[in-house]
């Protein structure tokens, strides 16, 4: 390119083609030299007004992580976590009217909360008494378990797994709970608690032995599986009264 050429690009905005050099920066003054382009292109395309919208209309945003919302079709926090106060009052009933007919299905829900919160009461009772025996609580009830496990898979055709059971022993240790609790105020070493605690463990013997034949249908061996669960519950009112 000739001097008279480079110095007509320079300073004409054009060269001996006809190529003007001000269409090629064209773009400049329309795209970032007008505000109102910027704002409206960053509005519309970027940086979004409103947040994504998901189904049965609720927003996806930072809050609704942390919301109590939720979804229509989505269960409670509490069910999620294994924790149903309507399974457990229903089975706590069923533990305090023994002589209710129990339904078939009662050792369907593998529901353990229930258990775990009787033994923790029947602990701080305990400890409100001056006995520290949480360990030995814990203990007894799960070598309970495992051998109540065993006896029962024996005996039984269908078999049974060890949350049901663990769930019907827990929530059959409830008469146990509460003379537990009449400890506090009142002393149990004297006549009148070995009478109360022998009616707390025939009562929580007869409830569980209950569900446990009816479910796996062991009519006929009723003693045999009483017998066991029985010393269980003995082992726990002895926590209770000495």
């Amino acid at each position: 390119m000739a001097q008279g050429q480079v110095h007509s690009v320079l300073f004409d905005g054009s060269d001996a083609y006809g190529y003007n050099a001000q269409d090629n920066l064209q773009f400049y003054s329309t795209s970032y030299g007008d505000p109102s382009a910027y704002s409206t292109q960053a509005t519309s395309g970027y940086y979004p007004t409103q947040y994504p919208t998901y189904h049965n209309g609720h927003t996806g945003g930072f809050w609704s992580a942390f919301g109590t919302g939720g979804f229509d079709e989505e269960p409670p926090l509490l069910e999620e976590l294994g924790i149903n106060f309507r399974h457990i009052k229903s089975k706590s009933l069923a533990v305090l009217n023994p002589l209710k007919t129990v339904d078939k299905n009662i050792m369907d829900d593998t529901d353990l909360a229930g258990p775990l919160l009787f033994c923790l009461i029947f602990g701080v009772s305990l400890l409100l008494t001056g006995k520290i025996h949480f360990g030995y609580i814990y203990g007894v009830a799960l070598l309970g378990w495992a051998s109540i496990y065993v006896i029962l898979n024996l005996m039984s055709e269908s078999g049974v797994d060890g949350y049901r059971i663990a769930s019907v022993l827990g929530y059959c240790l409830l008469p146990l709970v509460l003379l537990s609790c009449v400890g506090v105020v009142f002393p149990l070493s004297g006549p009148i608690g070995l009478i109360a605690s022998s009616l707390a463990i025939s009562w929580c013997t007869y409830s569980s032995s209950t569900m446990f034949v009816t479910v796996l249908q062991m009519s006929e061996q009723r003693i045999l599986v009483a017998y066991p669960v029985g010393l269980l519950y003995v082992c726990f009112a002895l926590m209770t009264i000495f």
